[in-house]
């Protein structure tokens, strides 16, 4: 079955309610230090198909929220990430270099793109929740 069918069969149920979303189809967690976990969702890495390459940010970088931050290509296209919170990156997801298939195999889980500490926390609060992001693919 292709990722597009797959995609096209996912409920919203099936989206995972402890993560919050942006419009641009990326998921952020909540880590215990107080850093969020940033990669695509389902739903993103089903519409890029068969990925090849991710450039993902420097550790140390900062962004404002909605730069650009981290660049991923596939056999269709390439596509950019945006940082989803204003803040520094502290962590990268150097598997990626290697295996940029994990994001599809394993989006929400080994295919993070990267870990960023949050200038202001509050903005998590802005983040869309499970059922925003739901709506969303639906419409």
């Amino acid at each position: 079955m292709s990722n597009r069918r797959k995609n096209e069969e996912k409920t919203v149920s099936e989206i995972p309610t402890e993560l919050k979303f942006t419009s641009e189809h990326e998921w952020v967690r909540m880590e215990d230090e107080g850093t969020l976990a940033v990669g695509l969702t389902d739903y993103a890495q089903g519409q890029l198909g068969d990925l090849v390459f991710v450039e993902t940010p420097e550790v140390g970088a900062s962004f404002a929220a909605g730069d650009v931050c981290a660049v991923v290509e596939s056999v269709k296209a390439a596509s950019d990430v945006y940082a989803p919170v204003g803040g520094e990156v502290s962590a990268v997801n150097e598997n990626l270099a290697d295996s940029p298939e994990l994001i599809s195999e394993d989006p929400y889980g080994s295919g993070w793109l990267f870990r960023i500490t949050p200038e202001d926390p509050s903005e998590w609060e802005g983040l869309l929740d499970s059922e925003q992001y739901g709506e969303l693919l639906e419409s």
